[in-house]
């Protein structure tokens, strides 16, 4: 059994915590979180589970580190304290645990990397002779390893497009949603998801790896953005969102070939399924869905639909991008030290969990 830490207890931790205990060759050690009101808290009750864990939380992630776990899920935010969250992961892996992460960007395809970010985790997986994943949350499987197999069954392909449509009106993370997002905001606000470049460097590293696995040259990466407003207040689990105020966001990063898209990645959200409902909508009506395009000789189109905690569709895309994360530690902990990507890590099946 391979003693795994999880680090971080929000939407992501909280379904970490569950795969990591459904998991049979994982042993749940310990949880970190940073919310004092979490500490001494149960993992079950945490993870809205309906049995009790014998795993208290706690803030000392120096002491848990020291007791020489083997595995680490790192489900703590780096979309504001992208610092931190690499200067943890760093020593995570110098402690010698392999580390799991949605959390650090630039990694999700390490060739394209900045150095300043690559090298010191590198270094840390040396010293401590472990490995690190890093893989998207969005799903990071929706953007690499699946678009990739759905494009091996085709004759030619002229263009890839990965979709993730969601509506944001159950997702209680008023902070990301209203600030991050912008949804709620007055159309002049720049959200910072997608002020100029931010798109690149968050999903630019997805774009790239499948450029590379496909054998492709891209010849630059672009963006482009659409916001539309509210014609009618919504009120919901976050509060009220006016009139006016974005209601719906949609945007591209695009992978250019010759001048023409070739690799897309897409997002399209909304506060509301009145917003923008000409703008691509899940098939079945409901809260999201991932969708991939192949266009070219067949063309193959791919829906799929998660749902957990109680049939939401977020939760049920944040359960499937850790599933992948959490799968990955028995090969990382038998692999050799370094920085793997989607492409070195192999889908596992569920083996023992039936």
């Amino acid at each position: 059994m391979i003693d795994t830490v999880v680090w971080g207890t929000g939407n992501v931790g909280r379904a970490a915590i569950r795969a990591v205990v459904a998991h049979p060759g994982l042993r749940l050690s310990a949880v970190v979180v940073h919310n004092p009101e979490k500490v001494g808290r149960d993992a079950g009750e945490l993870a809205g589970m309906d049995e009790v864990l014998g795993v208290v939380a706690t803030d000392d992630a120096t002491a848990v580190l020291a007791a020489g776990p083997r595995a680490v899920v790192y489900a703590a935010s780096g979309d504001v304290r992208p610092d931190a969250a690499l200067a943890d992961v760093a020593c995570a892996l110098r402690a010698g645990a392999v580390v799991v992460t949605p959390a650090i960007y630039a990694l999700y395809d390490p060739r394209s990397a900045p150095s300043e970010v690559r090298d010191p985790v590198i270094e840390a997986a040396e010293q401590g002779g472990s490995a690190l994943f890093v893989s998207g949350i969005d799903p990071g499987w929706g953007n690499d390893i699946l678009p990739l197999f759905v494009a091996g069954l085709g004759s030619t392909i002229t263009q890839i497009r990965c979709q993730e449509i969601f509506d944001y009106s159950s997702y209680d993370q008023p902070d990301s949603v209203r600030y991050l997002v912008g949804m709620g905001q007055p159309m002049d606000y720049e959200p910072p998801m997608v002020a100029p470049t931010i798109p690149t460097m968050v999903w630019g590293g997805q774009v790239r790896l499948m450029a590379r696995a496909l054998g492709i040259e891209l010849d630059e990466i672009r963006e482009t953005l659409e916001r539309r407003p509210l014609e009618h207040m919504v009120t919901n689990v976050m509060g009220d969102f006016e009139v006016g105020t974005q209601g719906a966001l949609r945007f591209e990063v695009q992978g250019i070939v010759g001048g023409r898209p070739v690799i897309i990645i897409e997002h399209v959200t909304r506060i509301s399924p009145t917003c923008a409902t000409d703008w691509p909508m899940p098939p079945d009506g409901g809260d999201g869905a991932h969708r991939i395009i192949i266009e070219g000789q067949p063309r193959i189109e791919v829906t799929v639909e998660a749902t957990d905690e109680g049939g939401n569709r977020a939760a049920g895309g944040n359960a499937t991008a850790v599933g992948r994360l959490v799968n990955a530690i028995p090969f990382l902990r038998a692999a050799e030290p370094g920085l793997y990507d989607a492409l070195d890590v192999p889908l596992l099946p569920p083996a023992g969990r039936f």
